[in-house]
Parts: C-alpha cells; structure tokens; sequence
C-alpha cells in the first residue's frame, strides 16, 4: 500500500503543532505537549525533522532558526518556555541521545534509562575521571552552580567541566534544575535520581527499552522511512528493525516495505 509524502506530513502537522490553531505560547501547553509525544526536542528547527519546543512556537512546517536568534521573537519564546519548564519539573530534561537538548515525559524515563543509562557499578569502568568527580561531588550536595562544581571538583578547565556535564547527561545521571541570569549566567546541576526518582529506578531490558521508544516513534510520526527511527536516536538498522518487527508482531504496526512501517 502507498501512502503519499503529504499524507505523512499532513500527520506529523497536527502530532508536532506545526499548524497555526495548535502553536504553543506556555509552559503548561509544552508539559501537554510533551506527555502527548513521549519526547520532544528543545530548540532545534525543521532540518532535524522532529518535533521541538520551537517548531510548535512557530506553528508551521518550515520552522527555521533565524541568523539573529537574540533578536527573533519566536526563538525569544521557545528559549523562556524551555527555562521554564526546566526548573518546573514536571518533565525530564536534559542533553540525551546524540547530546541534543530534549524533554522526555515521565513514564519514558525507564525507558531512555534502560538504552543510555550507566549502572552504578559500572560508572567507574565507564565514565570519565572528570565526569566522576562531578558525580561524586553532587552525590554529597544535591545541588551545585557550574563555577560552584568546577572548584568543588577540582576541574581547572572549563570546556572540561562542560565535556563531563554533557557525558553525565547522556547517560542520565546528572540534569540541569534550574538556569539564573543575574548576576551571571549559570545553571543549577542536580542529580537525575534527585528529580524523578522512581522513573530512574525502575529496571528494564534495553531491548524493552528500545521497543517502546520505537512504538513511541511511531505513534508520534505515523510512517516511517527506512533508517528514520535508527537516525533520530543513534540505533543501529538491525536493533530499529528488530523493535520495529515487534511492534508488526504485536499489530500496532504494519509493514508496508522494507523499513518502511506505519501504524495501525
């Protein structure tokens, strides 16, 4: 069975709010957002071709960032909306697969934990010495501004600081909280098990895991295009097929070519 370019994007317009009537002005619209999709992106435009917080702030298909982000009123919005939803916390947000900003919804969390997330017996095998000295240092304060965390850690350089913040992201263990601008700019780190608790502490298979963010992918783009589901989160084609297979088992999905799947 065909289904036409449009059709798919057609879909993706009313799933993404890339339409006018559905565009997003506040917080609470961005935490409804983001429990509807599963995940979305944080500031990214239509080149990555997933939904994002600024895409639904401009409310069209063809959302690009402007050369003057400081000055464009939309990405003016999609930047406070993220800051504010960041330091509500009803939502996970944090730099995860591919170190892109995104926001996951709660009962995803296990899910993205059991692909990217590192036990805690396997951190000193796995991490850095650097990203271990941050982790050890937030474990004893709970939370801690990036100047604050670098003393505390003893990294003297700060693009070192940065490369261990975003290590300890990707794998779940570490989140910003909040983001101050007075008197300068600075995050707040706390750890992710801090925040949401009981989502970071549920165990699950990575195949599990893997599966139910294909079923989350798919439900929220309809269609997809061979390697699209392995592309948005850095799987390999056979472990996207594998979960996509499983979804056609279970008759969520059907299987229109090779790689090609579409819900039902």
């Amino acid at each position: 069975m065909k289904i036409s370019f449009e059709e798919v994007e057609n879909f993706r317009d009313r799933k993404w709010r890339r339409e006018e009537t559905l565009k997003i002005e506040t917080a609470l619209q961005v935490e409804a957002m983001v429990e509807d999709l599963g995940f979305c992106l944080g500031l990214t435009d239509a080149r990555t071709n997933l939904p994002s917080v600024y895409i639904a702030v401009c409310g069209r298909r063809d959302a690009h960032s402007p050369k003057n982000v400081q000055k464009d009123v939309e990405m003016s919005l999609a930047w406070t909306l993220k800051d504010e939803v960041m330091m509500r916390g009803k939502v996970y947000y944090s730099k995860l697969c591919k170190g892109r900003s995104m926001f996951v919804a709660p009962r995803l969390i296990p899910h993205f934990n059991a692909v990217w997330g590192i036990p805690k017996a396997e951190e000193k095998e796995k991490l850095s010495a650097d990203a271990q000295k941050v982790l050890k240092v937030l474990r004893k304060e709970w939370e801690m501004g990036t100047s604050d965390l670098r003393a505390e850690a003893k990294i003297e350089n700060r693009a070192n600081l940065t490369k261990a913040l975003d290590e300890l992201q990707k794998c779940m263990k570490v989140v910003p909280q909040e983001v101050l601008y007075q008197p300068k700019f600075t995050y707040i780190w706390t750890l992710a098990e801090a925040r949401f608790p009981k989502e970071v502490s549920k165990k699950i298979t990575r195949e599990d895991g893997v599966r139910e963010l294909a079923r989350n992918f798919l439900k929220i783009c309809g269609t997809t295009a061979l390697g699209e589901f392995a592309k948005a989160f850095g799987f390999s084609r056979r472990e996207a097929g594998k979960a996509n297979h499983q979804l056609v088992a279970e008759g969520l999905a059907e299987r229109l070519a090779t790689g090609i799947y579409r819900i039902r």
